[in-house]
C-alpha cells in the first residue's frame, strides 16, 4: 500500500494506483497542464471511499509504503486508464495526412 501526502492531508491507496496516479501527474506537468483525478482510499475505519485529486505542474504530491493498513486497493480499469492518459500525455499522436503521396503525422 502506498500513503499519498497531499495538501496536508494522507490518503492510503494501493500500489499501482498511486504509481500510475504519479506517473500522469508529472507527464501533465512536463507539458504544464492539469487534471483532476479520482482514485479510491481507504479512510482510517477500514471503508474505501474516493478522494480527488488536481494533479499537473503545480502538484506537490509524495508517496511512501506503508505495511499492515488492510488488504491491498486495487482497480486495474483505473490504473490502465491512468496508463493510458499518461501514454497519450507522453506521445501524442495526430491523424495521418497526404503529403506527397506519403503518409505524414500531422504536427498539431
Amino acid at each position: 500500500m502506498q500513503l499519498i501526502m497531499y495538501g496536508g492531508e494522507e490518503f492510503l491507496t494501493g500500489d499501482e494506483i498511486a504509481d500510475a496516479l504519479l506517473a500522469y501527474g508529472r507527464a501533465l506537468g512536463d507539458e504544464e497542464r492539469a487534471e483532476i483525478i479520482e482514485i479510491p482510499v481507504r479512510e482510517d475505519d477500514g471503508s474505501v471511499v474516493s478522494a480527488k485529486f488536481l494533479i499537473g505542474p503545480a502538484s506537490q504530491i509524495v508517496s511512501k509504503t506503508v505495511h499492515d493498513r488492510g488488504p491491498e486497493l486495487q482497480d486495474d480499469a483505473l490504473v490502465g486508464r491512468l496508463k493510458d492518459l499518461t501514454r497519450g500525455v507522453e506521445s501524442p499522436t495526430g491523424p495521418l495526412l497526404e503529403i506527397s503521396g506519403e503518409n505524414a503525422y500531422d504536427a498539431d
